[in-house]
């Protein structure tokens, strides 16, 4: 069937273009009227269905550069923290959760926010007084960090003679006891006990983050861990048995996870995930290599040491999880095998040592779209070399902003200067590299939406205090062609989608409707913007 979207105006992938009328049919976009033919009727088939966009923008659908949507999917199933505010919050949901779930051996969810805690730290203790006879294991909104109570670390073994992990940490007291939060790879210790996930709950997960990802508008995406990773299964079977049932709505690439204590001998492994996971919408064809953690738990790679809260330098500079020279034999070897790398890359130093890796490659291992995701904190001199090296940016744009997290758990450990050079979308942008972007959800929200509002305001979107109302590093802000740009045609092409991302005759008629014209409107109520409906090959999987 072919559908007219009328009375209202249209992003086309690449700019505003302001009133128009798209014509639909046959999956694609068939005409584009715009300017003064606007208010013409196209010639539509017969039996051609009619949308009144009623004021509203037509845009190219979504596409999410970095999410984890079996994961996030889980999470909504079991006992999920990621709605909720505060530590008695927290172990509301969790009494509850346990009270509801008595024959679960493990209870298990997440989402909690690192700022709800001093020192982002939460205790077993707290656990232990709301489910004192079965382990808990939760992890944060990051995955950075797990929450355990004192049954999960006596299983595991973790007492005070537990050596911390080359790639984690143990939190303790004062006497060295584990007190119940686990970082980076300490969080093996505990998830390599937890029970596997079957196969039907691997599927209800994927087809819930599907559903939800529709109804914020996104149409395709990247999974940013297809592997095994602390607890988590491996999502890559269910996508494939969502691929050959059909059910797959939307294009999805799958980043296969680099196994950081192995090395290239990984390669045919890889190689044989990919033939195997690859079917239909979903293709398995870029590789996932986290090389730093993240900056609240002290794990983000720094050219230089966290500060302690007197403001004097301590001997933590964070962790590079392959070593440069190891990560550029990686990215080498996996460019010429025709693997997209994706790095995580979140602190100075593990975004530097990305683009080293990546600026040993031939012309022709930079054509896969390489790309570095998150990117906290970039080095004013490595801002430019994205765009030399041909690597994208692959930004989270919703965390740039004065929440709790940064202002009490990372400002004062990195100082005035390094403070500056955050999130630095604005600098980015000027020096000319693609820019994709994404979400990360379960870490965050997978609201497009909320993403661009921070992008262009740097300000969160109804929060209280700092995070809604003061502008961070404004400078750094993106006009609001270039943000609605990286969600939709950037992060197309990032997942290899030519003839996806654009409203313009010819392409894939993956689109979305929202209520208003957020071009027309006060930035501040870009985050006020809701999704009418989400469509995909021309036909809608989501309607309000």
């Amino acid at each position: 069937m072919a559908t007219l979207f009328h009375g209202g105006t249209l992003f086309d992938g690449e700019q505003y273009v302001g009133a128009a009328q798209v014509l639909v049919a046959d999956g694609r976009i068939a005409a584009v009227s715009t300017g003064d033919a606007a208010g013409q009727p196209l010639d539509a088939p017969a039996g051609t269905r009619v949308v009144d966009l009623e004021g509203g923008l037509l845009a190219p659908g979504f596409v999410d550069a970095h999410v984890h949507v079996v994961q996030g999917g889980l999470e909504r199933v079991r006992c999920d923290l990621s709605g909720l505010d505060g530590r008695e919050a927290y172990l509301a949901a969790v009494r509850a959760y346990a009270a509801t779930h008595p024959d679960l051996p493990w209870i298990q969810g997440g989402g909690w926010a690192m700022a709800a805690f001093p020192g982002g730290t939460p205790v077993a203790a707290d656990l232990d007084a709301v489910v004192p006879d079965r382990p808990v294991a939760l992890p944060n909104r990051d995955h950075h960090g797990l929450w355990v109570n004192s049954r999960a670390l006596a299983l595991a073994g973790i007492d005070r003679h537990t050596p911390d992990p080359t790639d984690g940490r143990i939190e303790r007291d004062a006497a060295g006891q584990p007190t119940g939060t686990l970082h980076e790879g300490a969080m093996q210790l505990v998830s390599r006990l937890l029970p596997a996930t079957t196969d039907a709950e691997a599927d209800a997960a994927l087809a819930a983050g599907q559903s939800y990802l529709h109804s914020v508008g996104v149409v395709g995406w990247q999974d940013a861990i297809v592997g095994k990773y602390v607890g988590m299964d491996d999502p890559g079977p269910a996508y494939l048995r969502a691929a050959r049932a059909g059910t797959l709505a939307g294009h999805v690439v799958g980043a296969l996870w680099w196994d950081r204590d192995r090395g290239l001998e990984q390669l045919p492994g890889l190689r044989e995930r990919r033939a195997e996971y690859t079917h239909g919408r979903f293709r398995a064809t870029s590789v996932k290599v986290m090389q730093d953690g993240v900056a609240e738990n002290g794990t983000a790679a720094l050219t230089e040491p966290y500060l302690d809260r007197c403001g004097h330098p301590t001997a933590n500079a964070g962790h590079s999880f392959l070593d440069p020279v190891r990560l550029g034999e990686a990215v080498r070897a996996l460019a010429a095998d025709g693997f997209q790398v994706h790095v995580h890359g979140i602190g100075d130093r593990g975004v530097r040592e990305a683009l080293d890796a990546f600026a040993g490659l031939d012309a022709a291992g930079r054509v896969l779209r390489h790309h570095v995701a998150h990117l906290q904190l970039i080095h004013p001199d490595d801002v430019a070399r994205f765009a030399a090296l041909g690597v994208a940016a692959n930004i989270q744009a919703l965390w740039a902003c004065l929440d709790e997290q940064m202002v009490d758990l990372t400002l004062p450990f990195l100082g005035p200067e390094r403070a500056t050079w955050q999130y630095p979308f604005g600098d980015l942008h000027r020096a000319g590299p693609r820019l994709v972007a994404g979400s990360d959800w379960p870490v965050s929200t997978p609201d497009p939406l909320a993403a661009i509002h921070t992008a262009v305001t740097r300000t969160a979107y109804g929060e209280a205090g700092p995070a809604g109302t003061e502008p961070f590093l404004p400078a750094q802000a993106l006009d609001l062609e270039t943000a609605f740009a990286a969600y939709t045609s950037g992060s197309a092409w990032i997942n290899g989608r030519d003839d996806a991302g654009r409203v313009r005759p010819g392409a894939v008629a993956d689109l979305v409707v929202l209520d208003r014209d957020p071009f027309a409107g006060p930035a501040e109520q870009i985050g006020a913007t809701r999704v009418r409906s989400t469509w995909i090959d021309g036909a809608p999987v989501h309607e309000a």
